[in-house]
């Protein structure tokens, strides 16, 4: 849940379009956080391997409960 987690250093992004940004973060060790409003933003940041970790808005709570087997391989 955003708000829950400490980001100190993390590169927070709002999506993963922009490539170049993640892979630097990723080569300079800076973790990467992403927000996500949906299932399939989760699913699209979870699928960069540069993404430490996805937060939610609190409106947003049913997308703790998702399961990410069962969105990634049907």
């Amino acid at each position: 849940m955003e708000g829950d987690l400490e980001l100190d250093d993390a590169l927070v992004l709002d999506n993963v379009s922009d490539e170049a940004v993640l892979k630097q973060a990723h080569e300079e060790g800076r973790p990467v956080v992403v927000r996500a409003q949906s299932a399939d933003a989760v699913k699209a940041a979870l699928a960069r391997p540069e993404v430490a970790c996805v937060v939610v808005p609190e409106t947003k709570r049913d997308l703790l409960e998702l399961d990410l087997t069962e969105l990634t391989y049907g």
